[in-house]
């Protein structure tokens, strides 16, 4: 899929998801922040966004460190396909 093509495709999904009544485990949504921020170019750390729970921030690094790996092209594919799932069988 050309890079355009993956941009809007990525855009389209952030949107369905975000507009979505289904609900989403905290698990998956971890799986969402993570592949979302991967995708993005956004690496900042957890511990950095304000006053959130410790625990919270160590469930958001570890979910990025999972990921990690992954292109941004990558990350932007696996939140497609995680999301159209998602929308596909009505639950996470």
């Amino acid at each position: 899929m050309k890079k355009r093509d993956l941009h809007i495709k990525f855009g389209e999904a952030f949107e369905a998801i975000g507009e979505t009544d289904i609900p989403i485990p905290q698990d998956v949504l971890l799986q969402l922040y993570a592949l979302y921020k991967q995708a993005s170019f956004d690496h900042t750390y957890p511990t950095q966004l304000g006053k959130e729970h410790h625990l919270v921030s160590a469930f958001k690094a570890n979910a990025l460190f999972q990921v990690k790996n992954l292109s941004p092209e990558e990350a932007k594919e696996a939140y497609i396909e995680l999301v159209t799932k998602i929308l596909k069988d009505g639950k996470a």
